[in-house]
């Protein structure tokens, strides 16, 4: 296990469109491991593979503690409802967009066992997984902003006064 660089926009990587995964071996395992140790160190949400420089439809996803997904050949089979969101990227450090996403989510995959399941998810969870599938597809939120206005900088936390 351990902590990967996490891709910075505009790196053309993060446009790249992940692979299948073909078979669930060892180093899959591993990327798996050390998606979700980049993830927490980073103190992320989610994180997919291509955002560490591997183009597999791998992701992770943890809305919260304990709350741990692991996604492998991801894809929506079903969204309904829109909503207007809150959205930053552990890719694009240093600003947060306001766009639309479904408001509720229905995503079929594989769990790290090789499993087919199916996740009915509303909310931050439905958000998360609709993030983190685009990143799959080689789609940044930025893509999703209606105009260019939608898109802030965080601002910096001011500077504690000496005492």
């Amino acid at each position: 296990m351990a902590v990967r660089e996490i891709l910075k926009y505009p790196d053309p990587r993060l446009r790249t469109k992940a692979k299948r995964v073909r078979e669930i071996d060892g180093s899959v395992q591993r990327l798996i491991d050390d998606l979700v140790d980049t993830m927490r160190a980073a103190n992320g949400v989610g994180l997919a593979a291509t955002q560490v420089g591997v183009p597999l439809r791998v992701a992770v996803v943890e809305p919260r503690e304990g709350q741990l997904i692991v996604l492998i050949n991801p894809e929506i089979i079903k969204a309904s409802g829109r909503r207007r969101v809150e959205e930053a990227c552990l890719s694009i450090p240093g600003y947060w967009g306001e766009l639309t996403r479904s408001e509720a989510v229905v995503v079929r995959a594989l769990d790290r066992n090789g499993r087919e399941f199916r996740l009915k998810a509303t909310g931050l969870l439905a958000q998360a997984l609709e993030h983190e599938i685009d990143h799959l597809n080689g789609i940044l939120y930025i893509d999703r902003l209606d105009r260019p206005e939608d898109l802030h900088q965080v601002e910096a936390e001011p500077e504690e006064a000496a005492t």
